[in-house]
């Protein structure tokens, strides 16, 4: 009777060992399977899904890229590029400031008036000093009247001494729209001075020209 019960506890015990290692088996088994068709599905996945995976990295990139490069560009055009704004403006309509474009943008931050002043008023006043008095460097038409003309040595000192008049003269006094400048500095305009200075500034701002 001891022995057999004995033998049932060695069977119940084998029994179990058993179960518990075909039951691993088969989670192992399980296991092995899914990571196999895990990997033909990768393998199986078409060029153009793929080319879809690839292409949002891409597009982010893009947009990444984007935004670093309007922020670069909105510094260049805000802080860098005024200068040569300036310059390729007066050398498209073949000016003989071009080569003080530098200096024109220098004394509109000195005086603290925005940098197309100088250039809006001299291309309304003398299409960028192509129509001015014989050998005086005057492009602003400031200091013509009847008694004389006022006359420079050269464009430079032209440009100190109008870029110190504007803002003495105007920007001091508030002066400081076409429309507010127009009625000192040309008083008989019927708006279209202006109408003129305005769209030559819009030209300098959004580089339309």
């Amino acid at each position: 009777m001891k022995k057999r019960i004995k033998m049932q506890k060695v069977i119940s015990q084998i029994s179990r060992f058993v179960f518990t290692s075909v039951l691993v088996v088969l989670l192992l088994v399980l296991a092995v399977v899914e990571v196999l068709v895990l990997t033909n599905e990768k393998k199986e996945q078409s060029p153009s899904q793929l080319a879809v995976s690839h292409s949002n990295n891409v597009v982010l990139a893009n947009s990444e890229g984007d935004v670093a490069g309007d922020m670069v560009e909105t510094q260049i055009v805000g802080e860098d590029a005024r200068p040569l704004i300036i310059k390729r403006y007066l050398e498209k309509y073949k000016s003989p400031l071009a080569p003080y474009s530098n200096l024109i943008f220098e004394l509109s931050e000195t005086y603290g008036y925005e940098y197309y002043w100088i250039v809006a008023i001299a291309q309304q006043e003398s299409n960028l000093c192509k129509k001015i008095p014989e050998n005086s460097h005057n492009c602003w038409g400031y200091g013509i009247h009847k008694n004389g003309t006022l006359r420079f040595d050269s464009y430079e000192l032209a440009l100190r001494s109008y870029a110190e008049y504007l803002k003495r003269q105007y920007f001091d006094k508030g002066l400081n729209t076409p429309e507010l400048i127009m009625k000192k500095y040309t008083p008989s305009s019927n708006g279209s001075w202006a109408f003129g200075v305005k769209q030559f500034i819009q030209q300098l701002e959004s580089g339309d020209f």
